[in-house]
């Protein structure tokens, strides 16, 4: 993982947290005089909708600098966020400098998520391996439905790439290189709790699963049931047991 902190009670919590579930923060870089983002969520008991009130104070994104510190040969999976593209996109090819060196069976496969609608962030699109692109941007660019949004957008992404769209209650699709349309429905639990982070659960299932030699349809099918799984609670702790 890399991220940016600052060194005040805030990053304590986060770091605290981290390492209670052994992540590994050893690459974070620090910012002694910055201030961290904060959010408030306010759930909806009854519905489990959200809102949330999002202060960015002056904390940087990760940049190219930071990223050219580490020792890519570590690693066989870097997923990015986008965020600032510019700075990401440089990211990506340094990885993929890397990779042209190395035979395939050794290359690290980069994974992108488009998640905000904003237009810098698509050139983004043809440099993963994986690309999630989200119910959001996919309805700003003018489609209405999963399948709807793989057809249209898949032209972006590079020859070989896998392209996922996952649509809250309806599921999530799937298309790759040879071009079949893949579909998991969604998992509801009994109860809605709590929405907040179900996409990037989602996502994390389905890297989870690809990373170890899953198919596509089994990675689909894992993120949508573990996203449903954690929309039945409250946060994230015991995930794994539920």
């Amino acid at each position: 993982m890399q991220s940016r902190f600052d060194n005040f009670s805030v990053c304590s919590f986060i770091l605290e947290d981290f390492q209670k579930f052994s992540i590994d923060v050893s690459l974070v870089s620090e910012y002694a005089e910055c201030i961290s983002p904060a959010s408030v969520v306010i759930s909806n008991i009854s519905t489990g909708s959200r809102t949330i009130l999002h202060m960015n104070r002056d904390l940087p994104d990760v940049t190219v600098e930071n990223f050219s510190k580490i020792s890519l040969g570590q690693f066989k999976w870097i997923h990015w966020e986008a965020r600032n593209a510019g700075e990401q996109l440089k990211m990506i090819q340094q990885v993929e400098m890397f990779n042209s060196k190395l035979p395939e069976h050794q290359r690290i496969t980069i994974s992108v998520e488009i998640e905000k609608t904003r237009e810098p962030l698509y050139e983004l699109f043809p440099h993963g391996d994986v690309v999630f692109v989200s119910k959001d941007v996919a309805r700003h660019l003018g489609f209405n439905s999963p399948e709807a949004a793989l057809n249209g957008l898949y032209n972006r992404v590079k020859k070989g790439a896998v392209l996922i769209c996952a649509w809250a209650e309806k599921g999530a699709d799937a298309v790759g290189p040879d071009g079949l349309l893949l579909h998991s429905d969604a998992f509801p639990p009994e109860t809605l709790v709590d929405t907040l982070g179900a996409g990037d659960t989602f996502n994390a299932g389905v890297l989870y699963t690809l990373s170890n030699g899953g198919s596509l349809q089994d990675a689909l099918t894992f993120g949508c049931r573990i996203a449903g799984k954690k929309c039945g609670f409250h946060g994230y702790d015991g995930i794994r047991e539920k």
